[in-house]
């Protein structure tokens, strides 16, 4: 087995030599993933519900389905994408044209999560490919089995001097952080990503911070009620609730905060049945640790739905909790990652979005209402990276969509076009004519020139 050190230095001189950037042996890469990908589509799954207990359906949907779904584009849009742009001039540079040339950056590090370990790996690689680079990715120690899956796709997939699979935990995540790659791409916790941002500092290699947050969602007097919720719903019960840019709280409007407890309840047993930490194809908390992190939050506030929970199992019922927003808390404090929704009251719009100012910019914002008025203000007075109106989560579905963080939710983003841009450098190029050449630019610069210098440039 090559070591890090190996690897890095062997994909410097693959892509020196110029393999990965030719169009159609970015496509063939591409093709030859998805292939893989289907062939491997059973281990997937399986690696999945070992790791998180994911039913296959929710494993196609939510993480198989959309990585399929981002390589096709690619292919689709890639010749586009990769062509150089001709841009306009100032007289100025006449005679001369100006073209914006799309070039991969080179080495890029991708370090994913374990919470959709499967998609959060694969989504960032093939927008990397795509691009043109060579890419090492380390995916996350904590959900080992669909990591292991990851390792034997890229290995089928790839070279390893294009794509290469770090396994293991914090001792090779050192190791490649030491390396000088010439961008790195980071799904995680905040925390982490500042980590990664000091040690990519000291080699100003530039970066993708997707982090995460707590993620506000809004239910006013005017909205579907019970569309609203089932929508919250779905969004939250998605991975047992283990998704960055799942509803992490709820403010409704004291108008309607019954109707939303009990439409909570009947939702939740029509998803999930009377008892959802029973039912085979509900998602688990992925380990130990985190599953008493959530418990702990329980005693937290007062269980208006939900609430149940099974040692065993590792799993925790949708949960709605009535909380103490004055008194000292950590559900309120920290990102939940997990099924439990806090549920705080307000009664006028203004005091909705005065709560959330109070707080870090969030990675999704996800309001639920019919006034106009409202969504307008929601959209442009309050920052965050992305989110639905009338919806939660299917934001992330759209290619067209570009999806990432603001300040500490995360910075730049990825998905269709934005994807191909992360880990592409556009360098400028102006090709001047020889048949002309004014003199008013060279020196000496007497007046009568400064005053056509000027005339130019003013």
């Amino acid at each position: 087995m090559q070591t890090i050190q190996q690897l890095y230095t062997a994909q410097g001189e693959y892509f020196a030599a110029g393999k990965t950037l030719p169009i159609e042996a970015r496509k063939q890469a591409l093709t030859k993933l998805r292939n893989v990908i289907l062939a491997h589509q059973n281990n997937i799954e399986s690696a999945l519900q070992l790791d998180l207990n994911k039913s296959k359906a929710e494993a196609y949907m939510t993480e198989i389905g959309i990585t399929l779904a981002s390589i096709r584009h690619q292919l689709k849009h890639l010749k586009k994408y990769s062509k150089p742009r001709r841009v306009g001039l100032s007289i100025t540079s006449f005679p001369a044209k100006g073209h914006v040339v799309p070039e991969p950056y080179g080495r890029v590090l991708i370090m994913s999560p374990w919470n959709y370990p499967f998609l959060l790996c694969m989504d960032p690689l093939v927008a990397a490919i795509a691009a043109g680079n060579c890419v090492m990715v380390k995916p996350a120690q904590t959900s080992k089995h669909t990591s292991m899956v990851i390792a034997d796709i890229i290995a089928a997939a790839f070279n390893p001097a294009h794509v290469a699979c770090i396994p293991g935990g914090s001792e090779n995540c050192d190791c490649l952080l030491e390396q000088r790659f010439d961008y790195i791409f980071y799904t995680g916790s905040p925390r982490i990503g500042r980590l990664i941002m000091e040690k990519a500092a000291k080699n100003l290699t530039p970066v993708t911070l997707e982090l995460g947050g707590k993620s506000p969602c809004i239910i006013d007097a005017t909205a579907n009620v019970d569309q609203a919720v089932k929508r919250m719903l779905f969004g939250k019960s998605l991975n047992a609730g283990q998704t960055c840019i799942a509803p992490d709280y709820v403010l409704v409007q004291h108008a309607v905060k019954d109707q939303v407890v009990e439409a909570f309840k009947r939702y939740s047993k029509k998803f999930w049945g009377k008892e959802p930490i029973e039912n085979e194809n509900y998602p688990r908390i992925i380990n130990q640790h985190h599953y008493k992190r959530l418990v702990g939050y329980l005693s937290e506030g007062q269980c208006l739905a939900g609430g149940g929970i099974n040692d065993e199992a590792l799993k925790i019922e949708p949960t709605l909790l009535e909380i103490d927003i004055d008194a000292a808390n950590n559900v309120m404090n920290e990102e939940i990652f997990g099924p439990i929704l806090p549920i705080i009251e307000f009664n006028v719009v203004e005091e909705a979005i005065k709560f959330i100012k109070s707080k870090e910019k969030p990675l999704a914002l996800y309001l639920f209402s019919k006034s106009s008025n409202v969504q307008r203000i929601f959209t442009y007075q309050i920052p965050f990276g992305g989110g639905c109106i009338n919806d939660t989560i299917m934001h992330i579905s759209e290619k067209n969509l570009p999806f990432g963080g603001v300040g500490n939710s995360g910075m730049g983003s990825y998905h269709g076009k934005a994807g191909f841009d992360t880990f592409t450098h556009y360098k400028s190029v102006l090709k001047r004519g020889t048949w002309l050449d004014p003199a008013f630019r060279y020196q000496p610069l007497g007046k009568v020139k400064m005053w056509l210098v000027s005339k130019f440039l003013r």
